[in-house]
């Protein structure tokens, strides 16, 4: 069967919605990011805020301890091998290496709507100080 994921996608939108209904944007409403679904089921995500503060200097390694922290807080990114249930909606992420060290070695469930070059991406519920949410990443195929 065809994988339908497979191509390079742009980041529409990105948030968190809470129990209650609540949205909220993580990454603030106009968060960037990049998917890479590969034919051999290698994929490669990027997402980060717009208003990360620039270093004051050019040498990524010589940031002061608040530009590395908002840096850090600002982004996520990962990679690995996937695998698409179309059947079921699901795309299981297994994480090779991650900006969080603490996703390496996991499996990432995704549940997915895919509609011509839209796709949606669900996490399963989680909690984000101590309140239950999930997230939902909305994505455009530019290739």
């Amino acid at each position: 069967m065809k994988n339908s994921v497979v191509g390079v996608w742009k980041l529409l939108r990105f948030e968190f919605q809470a129990a209650d209904g609540r949205i909220m944007y993580p990454f603030g409403k106009e968060a960037r990011g990049s998917f890479i679904y590969t034919k051999s089921n290698r994929f490669s995500v990027q997402l980060m805020r717009v208003d990360r503060p620039r270093f004051a200097i050019s040498d990524q390694q010589q940031g002061t301890v608040e530009e590395t922290l908002a840096s850090y807080r600002g982004s996520i990114s990962y990679f690995g091998t996937y695998k698409v249930d179309e059947e079921n909606k699901i795309i299981i992420h297994q994480v090779e290496g991650s900006l969080f060290p603490n996703m390496e070695g996991t499996e990432q469930i995704r549940y997915f709507e895919l509609k011509e070059n839209i796709l949606q991406l669900r996490t399963p519920t989680f909690k984000v100080a101590g309140e239950v949410t999930f997230g939902i990443l909305l994505w455009e195929r530019i290739e």
